[in-house]
């Protein structure tokens, strides 16, 4: 990692930060598959995926703003 260009860190970075959502929503599923508790009336398993719906443009944006810093 001693030579890594900073267009390297950044891709790394990246691809790291994109699949945190991915993941989240495919390997957390299985441990988020429960009714109990309620979150706003939703059960947990509904209320997780849609949390990490809306927290996946976030990480986009953070992807964004990794890529094109001054």
């Amino acid at each position: 990692m001693r030579g890594e260009s900073r267009v390297e860190r950044t891709t790394r970075l990246s691809i790291g930060l994109a699949l945190v959502p991915v993941l989240a929503l495919t390997v957390g599923i299985p441990f988020a598959n429960r009714v109990e508790p309620r979150i706003a009336g939703l059960p947990f398993l509904l209320a997780y995926i849609v949390i990490w719906i809306l927290l996946t443009p976030a990480f986009l944006f953070a992807i964004y703003r990794s890529e094109h810093r001054a």
